[in-house]
């Protein structure tokens, strides 16, 4: 056969076979009969006759075949009906649907839940900005903090007043009061009174204080002003003598008091954080001395400063005025001194540096004049912990019968009257903190001091006085002191200070009534909001004190023994004291004091001992 009518009789074939399958995926609802409109037979090209026979008798072949094979789902159609086309019948048929199509629908794609016409949009609120016109600063170096504003007060009702009195052993009368106008941030003014006495078991071994006071501080734009004015008295007896001696019959000791009226004024500049500050300050203050005798004392100190900062770099001038005079039975002294300080200093993130000079002028009875160094220099061993300081100066150290007198009460009349001077005073450590609540301070110093004051015994009739001599020419003292604080919380706070010092005099032979060791400590526990408890500790080493005995007589000497210079040992001593305080409630509260806990029989002044133990107790009541 031809492979032309091959290829034809295929193709008729494959078309055969999908037209029923196509007539399978139509959507019937019902029998459908579907027509299609008749058409005149397509004239074939005269040119392909050929072609045309073939094709009709393959067609009846093929219509055969499949009559015999599968059955006929046609009515009036097939390879025999009239109307097909190969007999020269019409086009039109019809097409018989023997099965209905029912569509199922995938999982999948079903849709089972509801739209949510509920708007949930949030809401946008709108934003506004504004610009900070503010230069940034290129500056890396550690700048101070901004002080952190004081929390409110947790008492609604302020107290302002307070009274607290007290009685105990060996005739202890105690009394404090204290006043003041509450809070008030452009003005405070307030007072106070005090007593503190106490009678040993000696002849007239009494002592007693008294203080009474007023003071007051003004803010007045950029400056403030303060001020206070102070009573102090201060009595006691010369109950000393020498115990190897006995006693005058009907022995009186003679009474001692002073009495010290003072006042201070002070006008200052009001701190502001701000660059290239002008600070100032002027201060005016006095006071007028007297005792039992005729000793007189009245000083006046005029002081100030002016400082002016330019980035790190600080110049300034401070300067004093003391106007003093003193009397006494026996003479009557002008005793005054002139300051200038010119200063420049220099601070950075880890040093400090202070470059002046102390300029010194005596004027009235003395007129020497002086110049010392005044400097110092920090330096940070480790950031934040702990700095290496340096320190070199010098001063006049004006004498003055009242500071005496508040050494040792114990004094006579017509004290000797001569200043000394610290020649050159150089020291250097460390200080910093070494943990967190832990302060601490070293230094190792050596001053040279030319007419250092010595306090040593007078022996008369009315018993034991003391008076004032100086070492002639320049002594020398090295030592070391050391300074702890340690503040873990606000309820416990424990510090001490040691010291130790070397002495080389120029003149005398020992340097009379000065310790060479001594130590303080003390602490302040809060238990609870209730119970406090506060001690003190006192360590002082031995000391010489220089007296004067009669030398013996040889047998069959006419002329009496004389005097002969030798030293009396004062031992050393630790005196402990502690006091309990309880809070009834925010009004009143209880206490005890003891005193000399240890009940050393100690002396600080040759033949002058010491109150032994003693205690007394009372109640406070603010208001």
């Amino acid at each position: 056969m031809n492979s032309r009518y091959t290829y034809t009789l295929l193709t008729l074939i494959i078309a055969l076979y999908f037209v029923p399958a196509q007539a399978q995926t139509k959507k019937p609802a019902k029998k459908a009969t579907v027509k299609t409109a008749a058409k005149a037979p397509a004239k074939k090209p005269a040119t392909k006759p050929a072609v045309k026979k073939a094709t009709n008798s393959a067609s009846k072949s093929l219509g055969n075949a499949a009559a015999k094979v599968t059955q006929d789902t046609t009515k009036k159609g097939g390879g025999n009906n009239s109307n097909n086309p190969a007999n020269g019948g019409s086009l039109s048929e019809e097409i018989v649907v023997t099965t209905a199509y029912k569509p199922v629908l995938a999982d999948a794609v079903k849709i089972r839940r509801n739209p949510d016409l509920e708007d949930k949009a949030p809401f946008k609120a709108p934003l506004t900005y504004s610009l900070l016109d503010k230069r940034q600063e290129q500056n890396s170096e550690i700048r101070q903090l901004d002080p952190m504003k004081r929390p409110p007060e947790q008492d609604s009702i302020l107290l302002n007043n307070y009274v607290k009195l007290g009685a105990g052993s060996v005739k202890s009368l105690f009394g404090e009061a204290y006043f003041s106008n509450g809070r008030d941030e452009a003005l405070q003014v307030g007072g106070y009174l005090k007593h503190f006495s106490q009678s040993g078991t000696l002849n007239k071994q009494t002592e007693s204080k008294d203080d009474v006071g007023v003071f007051g501080k003004s803010i007045l734009g950029d400056n403030n002003i303060s001020g206070k004015i102070n009573y102090n008295r201060r009595g006691t007896n010369f109950y000393g003598f020498r115990p190897d001696s006995i006693a005058p019959v009907g022995f009186n000791p003679q009474k001692q008091h002073f009495n010290t009226l003072s006042g201070e004024a002070e006008l200052a500049k009001n701190f502001k954080d701000v660059e290239n500050d002008f600070t100032y300050a002027l201060k005016l203050k006095g006071y007028v001395y007297s005792d039992a005798f005729q000793a007189k004392e009245n000083n006046l100190v005029l002081s100030g400063f002016l400082n002016q900062t330019v980035k790190q770099f600080y110049a300034g001038l401070s300067a004093s005025l003391d106007l003093n005079t003193q009397k006494d039975s026996l003479y009557s002294i002008n005793n005054s001194i002139v300051r200038l300080n010119p200063y420049i200093k220099f601070q950075g993130t880890n040093y400090k540096i202070d470059a002046g000079v102390n300029i010194v002028k005596e004027f009235g009875d003395f007129g020497k004049f002086y110049i010392f160094p005044a400097a110092k220099l920090e330096v940070q061993v480790i950031p934040k912990y702990v700095r290496l300081f340096v320190e070199a100066k010098g001063d006049v150290n004006r004498s003055s019968i009242r500071d005496f007198t508040l050494i040792n009460p114990f004094l006579g009349p017509n004290i000797n009257i001569q200043n000394s001077v610290d020649q050159l005073d150089i020291s250097a450590g460390l200080k910093g903190t070494l943990a967190p609540g832990l302060a601490f301070k070293a230094a190792v110093f050596r001053n040279s001091v030319k007419n250092m004051p010595l306090l040593v015994s007078d022996f008369d009739n009315t018993g034991n006085k003391f008076k004032v001599i100086y070492d002639d020419g320049k002594a020398r003292v090295t030592g070391f002191n050391g300074e702890l604080d340690f503040k873990a919380t606000d309820d416990l706070n424990i510090f001490g200070r040691v010291e130790f010092k070397d002495y080389q005099m120029a003149s005398e032979k020992e340097p009379w009534n000065l310790p060479k060791f001594q130590l303080t400590a003390g602490t302040a526990i809060h238990i609870n909001d209730k119970v406090s408890i506060t001690g003190s500790l006192l360590v002082r080493g031995s000391t010489d004190d220089r007296i004067f005995v009669i030398a013996p007589v040889a047998p069959g000497a006419t002329t009496p023994g004389t005097n002969v210079l030798t030293k009396q040992a004062i031992g050393s001593f630790a005196d402990l004291n502690g006091s309990v305080e309880y809070k009834v409630n925010s009004k009143i509260s209880v206490f005890v004091q003891a005193n000399n806990i240890l009940n050393s029989g100690y002396q600080t002044w040759l033949y002058y001992p010491n109150y032994g133990f003693n205690i007394f107790g009372g109640v406070g009541f603010a208001f």
